[in-house]
């Protein structure tokens, strides 16, 4: 297998400048469907000229949540708490499968979900209200688990921040899953945390390729930035680790092995992988990129992917959503698992300390539940 193959990008003037996907797919909430009409107008300007691309603008919108943490009994997932400060995600991964979610709120997991975009407003209020209620029982917190929480709004809004300034004072452990290099600001928080083993973050590098990440992770920090982002932080004294995620099938998979010994190189101790995950609308958005950039291997990636979903485009069962099933899913699983023994990932586990949470109202300890095999990650 070439190690290092040429993906080729198509230039597409129709594609939306800095945007993960330019079309709005049907609301399967809604009474009524889009359908994409040519009237002509895309491919000409007045005076004859091709078109210039599109853009989109981002809009924020400040809506004040009723409650901040989730919680999810999911046997695949290595946490069961988590915290999304915004919803929407300005990164614009066109493979993101959190898209499908705007459904709920009658916008499109296309176009809308990276450009209508709403803040958590009192996020911080909330938490200390949640951990200082007596029945409260501490578990390691995911931060960004349906959308980044360190996406570039978030130099503006800050509300990761504010969150993290409470998670700290109370010595409430953290995982970071991000593809920001934004996350570096928050060092002085994270390095205190880490030394009391409460913080660990990991960086998602799907690819090496820059330009293929630019099209994938529009507004996403760069592969090499990302990279130093993982120097940085273990420099730090924080755990680092690497996702590699999405692996999309006869297109980045061949950067498996090189993506984890990069991120080995700058310091990731841990490493985890996910097959693409392409759950309702996101099959559509996803389509429409393949063949607007890579038209032709838009065929071979999904029959690969089909291959890996028992010949449907996704499979929600618990135990093969996140890796798939078959010879393609079981081959990606060997490699991972050579090059993580071969690399020495995942050798040593930083578990996350739950025993020194302290309630925000009193400043007593409160005793913490145990981590469990479930939490492997964080």
């Amino acid at each position: 297998m070439d190690k290092n193959p040429v993906i080729k990008i198509a230039f597409n003037r129709n594609a939306a400048k800095g945007r993960g996907t330019a079309i709005a797919p049907g609301n399967r909430f809604a009474a009524w469907q889009r359908e994409a009409v040519d009237d002509g107008w895309d491919e000409l300007a007045c005076d004859g000229e091709p078109a210039p691309r599109k853009t989109t603008e981002t809009r924020v919108i400040a809506r004040p949540a009723k409650s901040i943490i989730s919680r999810n009994q999911s046997p695949d997932l290595p946490f069961t708490q988590s915290i999304n400060p915004y919803y929407g995600c300005e990164h614009g991964c066109v493979y993101c499968y959190a898209r499908p979610s705007y459904a709920y709120w009658d916008l499109s997991p296309g176009v809308d979900f990276e450009t209508q975009l709403f803040a958590k407003t009192n996020a911080a209020d909330l938490l200390r209200q949640e951990l200082a209620r007596p029945s409260y029982r501490c578990s390691s917190i995911s931060l960004g688990a349906n959308t980044d929480c360190y996406q570039p709004i978030e130099r503006e809004w800050k509300i990761t921040r504010s969150v993290l300034e409470v998670l700290a004072q109370c010595d409430h452990p953290v995982g970071i899953v991000t593809k920001s290099a934004l996350v570096e600001r928050d060092i002085d928080l994270l390095g205190a945390m880490a030394q009391k083993g409460l913080a660990k973050v990991f960086v998602s590098l799907g690819t090496l390729n820059p330009e293929l990440a630019r099209r994938l992770e529009p507004r996403a920090a760069a592969p090499h930035r990302r990279l130093r982002v993982l120097e940085t932080l273990a420099k730090a004294g924080i755990p680092v680790g690497v996702m590699v995620a999405a692996l999309i099938p006869g297109l980045n998979d061949a950067d498996l092995e090189a993506s984890l010994e990069a991120a080995r190189n700058a310091g990731a101790t841990e490493a985890s992988y996910v097959l693409l995950r392409l759950p309702l609308e996101l099959k559509d958005v996803f389509r429409d990129w393949l063949h607007t950039h890579v038209p032709e291997r838009a065929a071979h990636v999904m029959s690969l992917i089909q291959q890996s979903r028992g010949g449907k485009d996704y499979d929600a069962n618990w135990s093969q959503r996140m890796t798939g099933t078959g010879v393609f899913a079981e081959l990606i699983a060997q490699r991972f698992k050579k090059a993580c023994m071969r690399l020495e990932l995942n050798a040593r586990r930083y578990p996350l300390d739950t025993s020194q949470f302290r309630a925000p109202s009193s400043g007593k300890t409160v005793p913490g539940s145990t981590e469990n095999s479930q939490q492997s990650l964080f």
